[in-house]
């Protein structure tokens, strides 16, 4: 399998959130949510209606970082599986991308996104 650099991982704040955008021929960006050791990346698109969750460049959190948000319409989700727990998804969950870290960088499958 074929993987895409996307960034150090010391790159990502440590309980912040950083987008990329999509893959070359893609449409769907994605984002990565760093607490402490552990890092996820998920598909940057709320699951009830397609669009991207960012409210503003790299800003995915409630205000109290214990929730990712979707800018439009405020559902929200857990930060530990992506879990839709309040909104007109409740019960869906954002798309998890599968990660390699190698050497501090973080990667993730080349078609992530497409």
């Amino acid at each position: 399998m074929k993987l895409r650099a996307l960034c150090e991982v010391t790159e990502i704040e440590d309980g912040g959130t950083l987008a990329f955008p999509p893959a070359e021929g893609g449409f769907l960006g994605l984002f990565a949510l760093r607490q402490g050791d552990q890092v996820q990346v998920f598909i940057n698109s709320c699951p009830h209606i397609g669009l991207a969750l960012d409210w503003m460049p790299n800003r995915f959190l409630s205000t109290d970082g214990r929730q990712i948000v979707c800018a439009m319409h405020g559902a929200r989700f857990r930060l530990s599986d992506g879990m839709c727990v309040e909104g007109p998804c409740l019960g869906d969950m954002l798309e998890t991308v599968m990660i390699h870290i190698k050497d501090g960088t973080l990667y993730v499958p080349e078609n992530a996104g497409l």
